[in-house]
C-alpha cells in the first residue's frame, strides 16, 4: 500500500520508522512542518520527523498550509492509498481528506473522546489520571472528531513523567497504527462514532503552565511537576530567584499551621518540605538559575533554605 505520512515532533518518529520497516507499506512522501529558526543565533532547525525521513532517504515535502491548491495537486499526483497523520499540527481540508482511497488515518495519544487537542499526554498526568492510551481514527475536518478504529489502553504509573509516558505511548502507538492500516485494507477494521457530549479538550500549552500555585493541594502540585517534566518544567520563586522543581512526592508529614508555600523543613534528614493548601509536598530535585539539576541532598549541601521562608504565591 502507498502512503503519505504527515508528522512533525518526536512523538511521530516511531510511527514513521514502523511504517518504513513494514514490507507491505511504501512511503511515497513525508510531509512535515517548515524549518524554523530559533535560539540566539537564529539557526535553522528541522523537525524531528524531517531528520528521520532524511536519514531513511525518504521524499520530504513541507508547507505552511497543506490545504493550498498547489500542494493538494502534488498529493493527488501521488495517488496514495492512505494519508497517515501523527502529531502533524495542521488541520486538513475536506478536499485533502478525500484524496486517499482508504481515507486519512490519525494516531492520537488519548482514549478519545477524552483529551482532543494538542497536549493530551501533559493533561492526563496533570489531571492525575491512572489510565490513558492511543486511538487510531478516521479523520474529518474537526480536531480529533472522526470515527474511532482502535484504542489501546496504557496505565500511568504514580510517579511517571510526561516525558516517560510520551515515549511509551509513541512506541506502542506505532504498532497500533501498522495494525490499523492492514486491517482497513483487509476489510476487518471497525468504525465507531465518538460520543461527542463526553469530549474533553487538551489545548496547546506554554511555559506559564509550569508555574506552581501553592494554594493547590500537594497531590495536584505533584501531578503538575511530573506533568511538565521535561517541558515546559515546573517552577516557583523564592527571594527573587526562580527555582525549577523537577521531582517531588507527597509527604506523610502532617499539615502545619503555616500558609501555603511555606518551607516547614529544610535539612538533610527531612529534606525540603513545603506546606500546600492540603498536605505537605517534598521537593526531591531542584535547579537554580544557571545551575544544574540537583537531588535534594546535593542541593542542601550547597544552598541554605530558611525554614518558615515562603515561596511566592501569585
Amino acid at each position: 500500500m502507498k502512503i503519505v505520512y504527515m508528522g512533525t515532533p518526536e512523538f511521530a518518529v516511531p510511527s514513521l520508522e514502523a511504517l518504513y520497516n513494514d514490507e507491505q507499506i511504501e512511503i511515497e512522501a513525508v510531509v512535515t512542518q517548515p524549518d524554523r529558526k530559533s535560539g540566539r543565533g537564529q539557526q535553522v532547525h528541522y523537525s524531528d520527523v524531517k531528520k528521520k525521513a532524511l536519514a531513511l532517504n525518504l521524499n520530504v515535502m513541507q508547507s505552511e498550509n497543506v490545504n493550498q491548491d498547489d500542494f493538494i495537486k502534488k498529493l493527488k499526483d501521488i495517488e496514495p492509498d492512505f494519508i497517515v497523520v501523527v502529531a502533524f499540527g495542521q488541520k486538513l481540508s475536506a478536499e485533502l481528506l478525500e484524496i486517499p482511497e482508504y481515507g486519512c488515518i490519525n494516531l492520537h495519544a488519548s482514549l478519545l473522546p477524552e483529551y482532543r487537542g494538542s497536549s493530551p499526554i501533559h493533561r492526563a498526568i496533570i489531571d492525575g489520571k491512572k489510565l490513558t492510551g492511543n486511538t487510531t481514527m478516521y479523520m474529518d475536518e474537526g480536531w480529533d472528531e472522526g470515527d474511532i478504529i482502535y484504542q489501546q489502553k496504557v496505565q500511568i504509573k504514580d510517579n511517571e513523567t510526561v516525558g516517560e509516558l510520551h515515549d511509551k505511548l509513541a512506541e506502542q502507538g506505532a504498532d497500533l497504527l501498522v495494525k490499523t492500516l492492514k486491517d482497513i485494507v483487509a476489510g476487518k477494521a471497525p468504525r465507531i462514532p465518538q460520543n461527542d457530549p463526553e469530549a474533553t479538550f487538551a489545548y496547546k500549552i506554554d511555559k506559564s503552565l509550569g508555574r506552581i500555585n501553592w494554594k493547590q493541594s500537594a497531590e495536584d502540585i505533584h501531578n503538575l511537576i511530573r506533568g511538565v517534566n521535561p517541558w515546559p518544567g515546573a517552577y516557583t520563586e523564592l527571594n527573587g530567584d526562580r527555582i525549577k522543581i523537577w521531582k517531588s512526592s507527597v509527604s506523610e508529614h502532617k499539615d502545619s499551621n503555616f500558609m501555603p508555600g511555606t518551607i516547614i523543613r529544610a535539612n538533610q534528614s527531612d529534606g525540603i518540605l513545603v506546606q500546600t493548601a492540603d498536605g505537605v509536598l517534598s521537593l526531591e530535585k531542584l535547579q537554580l538559575p544557571g545551575g544544574k539539576r540537583l537531588d535534594v541532598d546535593d542541593f542542601l549541601n550547597g544552598h541554605q533554605l530558611e525554614e518558615n521562608n515562603k515561596f511566592e504565591i501569585n
